[in-house]
């Protein structure tokens, strides 16, 4: 079966534009749960034009920031800066700072702030203490609040194998979402499935069966999935994703069902299931 991925895992479509990716930031922080009509606003960075800057909202810059997460302590959000190769932070008073890595410099360096390096930053998650984890590569890598980067997990060649630290093998991870517990949930979209990575490091499949897409729902290996991209996790450990056009569930146990929408059948029509 012939895969629509590229062979590089990076998948194809329009990176999320600058305005939207400020927007979502100034939504998450400001109106959680509630999208008023009179509340859009931009929180950092211009509404045109692309670069880096840190500073103060209005003269912050961005260049194609790719997924956004808040501090669910301090308020703070993160940014997946990807065309400038740089985790940001917004405080919550709109200053913007680079937590970690070194504007438009690409590679895979662990290392504390500047000294460290990304290469194709994607989704980005917090944890109740802080830690960012974020989908870099072919690899998954972790971000302490005082910027300390590591590679918790894969080796950075595309693959699928389970196993520890580096013996672990991705294959374009987009979506990242972390639970209360620390137990971290990828969206490893070259793989069509679903992983799932300990803190410290060990990595097994959740869902899904590698190199096998579709659209089947089931329990561990027999699900299949066809674009998994964003993910996020709920209390009781229950990871919701998009994929494709319908958004899919899957319980602590691996058995995947679909909760809203249809694969393959897009439109914008309220209903139930």
């Amino acid at each position: 079966m012939n895969s629509p991925y590229p062979e590089n895992g990076r998948l194809r479509g329009p990176v999320l534009p600058l305005w939207l990716g400020c927007l979502l930031a100034c939504l998450l922080a400001l109106v959680p749960g509630k999208l008023a009509a009179d509340s859009w606003t931009t929180l950092a960075g211009p509404t045109t034009g692309i670069g880096y800057q840190d500073g103060p909202r209005n003269s912050a810059q961005f260049f194609f920031p790719e997924d956004v997460c808040v501090d669910p302590v301090s308020g703070a959000i993160y940014v997946a800066d990807q065309g400038n190769n740089v985790i940001r932070k917004i405080s919550t008073d709109g200053v913007v700072s680079t937590l970690a890595g070194t504007v438009r410099t690409a590679g895979n360096n662990d290392g504390t702030g500047g000294a460290a390096r990304f290469s194709s930053l994607r989704g980005l998650a917090v944890d109740v203490s802080g830690n960012l984890f974020v989908t870099d590569g072919h690899r998954i890598r972790k971000i302490t609040p005082a910027g300390v980067v590591t590679t918790i997990a894969g080796s950075g060649e595309a693959g699928s194998a389970d196993g520890a630290g580096t013996a672990a093998q991705f294959y374009g991870p987009r979506g990242i979402a972390v639970d209360r517990t620390g137990i971290i949930y990828v969206a490893d979209s070259g793989n069509w499935t679903i992983r799932k990575v300990t803190q410290s490091g060990v990595v097994t499949t959740l869902a899904g069966a590698a190199g096998q897409y579709g659209e089947t729902d089931g329990v561990g290996a027999s699900a299949r999935f066809r674009r998994t991209v964003g993910i996020v996790v709920d209390p009781s450990g229950n990871v919701f994703l998009v994929d494709l056009h319908a958004v899919r569930k899957i319980t602590p146990a691996g058995v995947v069902s679909t909760f809203a929408g249809a694969i393959g059948s897009y439109g914008n029509k309220d209903a139930n299931g």
